[in-house]
This record gives C-alpha cells, structure tokens and sequence, in this order.
C-alpha cells in the first residue's frame, strides 16, 4: 500500500484490528452478516478511513485499516462499536431486548500495526479465517 496524504502529511498508518460481540455469540451469520458488512464499509467511508480488507466470522470481525494519523484507533474503535450497534438495533429490533440495549460488543479489542513487510501475511490469514470458521461449523 502507498502512502497517502493528507494537506502537507504523507502516512501509512495501517492496523489489524479483531473485535467480538459481547460474551463471544455466535450470531452474526445470514442477514445480521450482510447487514454488518454494509454499516462497518458506511462507517469507515464516513470517517475516511479506508477499509483494506476484513471478514465477519460467526463471532468475531477481522478488519484491515488504514486509519489516518489524524483519528485514534481507539477514536475509531468508539466509533465503529458505537454507531454500528445503533445502526444494526434499527435493522433489528428484536436484538435491542435479547442482546441488552447498546450492548451488542464486547468492552475490548484487538490491533496491531502492519507494516509493509508483513501486510500479505496479514492478508492471507485474514482471508483464511472464513474457511477456518465454515470448518469449525461443520459447514463447507
């Protein structure tokens, strides 16, 4: 990936970040899926984040950003759990009562920097957690 810029800053600031729904449910298969790709790639649009690649797995969410300098990672984490919570409830109101108001993610997560050396390492497992969880599931 090359790097951007922003007025007179050019950065490459690329992260791994990996989050769960609260207590590690598995419930985001089928539309809850569809759903979430589509408010997590609106999310990111909106806060000019750009989205390298990612994958929503039964019970966690892989992503691959490049957040600019400008934001947090925990700005945008705050961000992204937050609004995608209240986006998903008006798509699904009956998770408002079964999954407890605004609690839809765990507290925590997980990000590590990439750097140009290890991006197709990141990439490549990434895009190898789907298989992983159909397997896991039984499913193929």
């Amino acid at each position: 990936m090359d790097n951007q810029s922003i007025q007179h800053t050019h950065w490459n600031c690329t992260y791994h970040i990996v989050f769960i729904p609260k207590y590690r449910r598995k419930i985001m298969y089928g539309e809850t899926k569809r759903d979430l790709v589509e408010i997590i790639k609106k999310l990111c649009e909106m806060k000019q984040v750009q989205l390298i690649d990612g994958k929503i797995c039964i019970d966690h969410v892989h992503m691959y950003v490049a957040i600019p300098p400008k934001m947090s990672v925990s700005e945008f984490m705050s961000y992204i759990k937050g609004k995608s919570t209240l986006m998903l409830f008006d798509r699904h109101p009956e998770y408002r009562t079964k999954y407890g108001d605004r609690h839809f993610w765990a507290r925590g997560y997980y990000v590590a920097t990439v750097g140009n050396v290890n991006e197709e390492t990141v990439r490549k497992y990434i895009q190898e957690q789907e298989e992983n969880d159909k397997i896991e599931d039984g499913r193929k």
